[in-house]
């Protein structure tokens, strides 16, 4: 029996698989949307109806459109993608699952493309493609790094730019890399494995290897930046809140034309000596307001690795509050 104050819909799909396919074939899920929307659900076959207020009934009806549309583009939906449509109708938020969908970045045979998971993921995508510099902010698990890789590549695929150059403070060695065993290749290794895990995953192992081997793909430790100019080059530091008043000065100035740079960074993550003062938070605060240098800020509900590390994050900044 329906309230005086309420009202019903039912949506109707051609198969009862496609159904269970619009909220990741997980009941659960359905039990999120109530709480969020305040709408009451049942379903069988390929029906499903809702009872709620009007409101509550069009924000559902908002949200189904959203997933089905996103479904038929050829995206599997699982439980962040379902999240993010109802969290998005019940913010009123005009960025959709369908939306995220809709970007798509590199991917080789047989890889799935790159896809923002959260609006701020895709604000981050946009402002690499029209900023010069770019910083992207917060906490460990946002994509910031994986996202710009995935640009580079992109942009190297439609030869916007020729190279990719990977940096990233090895503060372990205090930079003294000629103390280490090994090539340069060999030395700087495990301070990049993030870049090549993001670079394996995208890419096939042999496309990979041959960018690697003649240099479209580079690695080029901060020590051995200085004095360069890097044109037609997507240039990405990794760990920035690592890296010096002086290092992040120096990386900075080396672009050149036609050139791009990402720069990413975890401000709660400082590896630095005591009194080592962050290049990252002094370039944060010193190019506010500059043309072609744009700032993205990430948050703990844009962690897109195992749920847990968002729950981790949280726990953390509780405590330490």
């Amino acid at each position: 029996m329906i309230g005086t104050d309420q009202e019903e819909i039912r949506l109707e799909y051609d198969t009862p698989q496609f159904l269970h396919a619009l909220f990741a074939d997980d009941f659960r899920n359905l039990g999120y949307l109530e709480t969020q929307l305040g709408v009451r659900a049942v379903t069988r076959e390929g029906w499903i109806t809702f009872s709620g207020s009007p409101e509550g009934l069009q924000r559902t009806k908002n949200v189904f459109t959203d997933l089905e549309t996103t479904l038929r583009s050829g995206r599997q939906i699982d439980q962040r993608d379902f999240r993010h449509a109802v969290d998005s109708a019940a913010q009123g938020s005009d960025v959709g699952l369908a939306q995220l969908a809709g970007v798509r970045l590199v991917g080789s045979r047989g890889r799935k493309p790159v896809i923002p998971r959260t609006p701020n993921q895709l604000e981050y995508v946009r402002a690499i493609e029209t900023n010069d510099v770019i910083f992207g902010l917060g906490p460990a698990g946002t994509g910031k790094t994986y996202l710009a890789m995935a640009m580079a590549l992109t942009m190297l695929k439609r030869k916007t730019i020729l190279r990719i150059i990977l940096t990233r403070p090895a503060v372990e060695a205090g930079e003294a890399l000629g103390f280490l065993p090994g090539d340069l290749k060999e030395k700087v290794a495990p301070y990049l494995r993030p870049l090549y895990d993001a670079i394996h995953d995208m890419l096939d192992p042999e496309e990979a290897q041959r960018y690697m081997e003649d240099g479209t793909i580079e690695i080029a430790p901060l020590a051995f930046m200085r004095g360069r100019t890097l044109s037609r080059s997507f240039v990405i530091l990794d760990e920035a809140q690592n890296t010096t008043r002086e290092q992040m000065f120096m990386t900075l100035t080396r672009l050149g034309e036609e050139s791009r740079m990402v720069v990413t960074g975890d401000s709660s993550q400082v590896d630095l000596k005591p009194g080592v003062r962050s290049g990252l938070s002094e370039a944060v605060h010193a190019l506010q307001g500059i043309e072609g240098i744009a700032f993205q800020n990430f948050r703990k509900t844009d962690i897109v690795r195992h749920p847990v590390v968002g729950r981790i994050v949280e726990a953390y900044e509780r405590y330490r509050e």
